[in-house]
């Protein structure tokens, strides 16, 4: 009896320390599960310029299916920040890279669970389970749109203004000089105002506001701050680069490796607008343009907006690659504009004072290598920053050989 109850006993134990040692078992080898919100579907926008679920290859790889091919881990940091992925070595972020032409993806700032959601709304098919799907029709919303709307109208202003002011200054050189010719006039011929003094006035006013005027005029030439051409297609910066958030070198590939960041040639616009065929705000109009071009072979005729001096030599790679410049610093905030506007003057002082105060990025920047002095003394605590200038960014010869 008692055998028989110490064995009833024990058995009544292992039975619970076995239940609870596989429910603990499949709590945790249970992957963690994402609610699927209307946040993913929003969230897929930032995708869905370049990506298709089902729908064949766009810009990017078709996505369906993408959750079978790789772990959850690896997708979540690719798609936050390929690019970091692939420069940290990661060979199967390189073989992607690779296999689509080297087309960066843009980094994309979402959380880990906001990129879950987008990978159960990929998993879905395109569609959120168990509720209703809710369209956006665009990232940019509430106070971002209106950010966006107020960037766009400062814009207009200030090309506005500036065209106002070589109207009014060009008015006022004719009327100077017509105050001049008049005045010269009577004083040498007609003598209809008898008091010399009336015209030496005119003359020397008249004379130091035209030399005034040639001055400034003379200082600016070669320069267009402001200048906002109209291009033969109403292509918004706003919609693909602040919207879409696509990658200015998706557009401008060479900017990194060439003098020029080059115009993008239409069949790369065709690798988003075989699919994207009509805009929101333009229809088919606008878009259908693109296709024209191909159809009569001939490229768009786009108008350069930032123009330099033929004396003075820029160098994209130089600044994109080497540097590490944003576009925005001297292009302005493009993401914000619907038609691009030359926002600096692009003259000699803004690049030398940038030159000053610009520090270089000597850390892991292996074209930096060669100044070994520099780096000893940042090293030692000589100095705490390097500049362009320390560098030899305010000689002449780097811009004017």
């Amino acid at each position: 009896m008692i055998i028989n109850g110490i064995a009833k006993g024990f058995t009544l134990k292992f039975r619970v320390i076995l239940t609870l040692g596989i429910f603990i078992l499949l709590f945790f080898a249970s992957p963690p599960t994402h609610s699927q919100t209307a946040d993913d579907e929003k969230n897929f926008q930032q995708c869905k310029a370049c990506h298709t679920i089902g729908g064949g290859k766009l810009v990017g790889p078709d996505l369906k299916g993408v959750n079978d091919k790789r772990e959850e881990s690896w997708l979540i940091k690719f798609i936050q920040n390929s690019q970091a992925l692939i420069q940290s070595g990661d060979k199967a972020a390189i073989e992607v890279f690779e296999a689509h032409f080297k087309i960066p993806m843009p980094p994309h700032n979402l959380t880990d669970d906001q990129v879950r959601g987008i990978l159960a709304y990929i998993r879905n098919d395109g569609k959120i389970a168990g509720a209703e799907a809710t369209v956006t029709e665009s990232p940019a919303t509430g106070s971002t749109a209106e950010e966006l709307s107020i960037a766009e109208e400062n814009n207009k202003l200030l090309a506005e203004k500036k065209s106002d002011e070589r109207r009014n200054m060009r008015s006022t050189f004719i009327i100077m000089l017509v105050l001049l010719v008049i005045s010269v006039a009577d004083l040498v011929i007609t003598k209809m105002v008898k008091a010399k003094w009336i015209h030496i006035v005119i003359i020397l006013v008249s004379v130091a506001v035209i030399g005034e005027l040639i001055f400034v005029e003379a200082v600016a030439l070669g320069r267009q701050q402001y200048y906002q051409p109209d291009q033969p297609i109403a292509f918004s910066h706003k919609i693909h680069s602040g919207q879409n958030k696509i990658d200015c070198q998706y557009c401008h590939y060479t900017a990194a490796e060439s003098m020029h960041a080059g115009i993008p040639p239409v069949t790369l616009c065709m690798n988003c607008h075989a699919q994207v065929k009509s805009g929101k705000k333009t229809g088919t109009v606008e878009i259908a343009k693109i296709y024209a071009a191909i159809e009569n072979n001939k490229p768009v005729e786009w108008v350069k907006v930032h123009n330099l001096p033929d004396h003075v030599y820029f160098n994209h790679a130089q600044h994109v690659n080497v540097g590490k410049i944003d576009c925005q610093k001297c292009h302005g905030e493009v993401q914000k504009m619907d038609q691009i506007i030359q926002v600096e003057d692009l003259s000699m002082g803004w690049c030398i004072e940038c030159h000053r105060t610009q520090t270089v990025q000597f850390a892991n920047n292996k074209f930096y290598d060669q100044y070994t002095k520099l780096h000893k003394k940042l090293e030692d605590g000589e100095i705490t920053a390097v500049t362009v200038k320390d560098i030899g960014g305010d000689e002449c010869q780097k811009c004017h050989y």
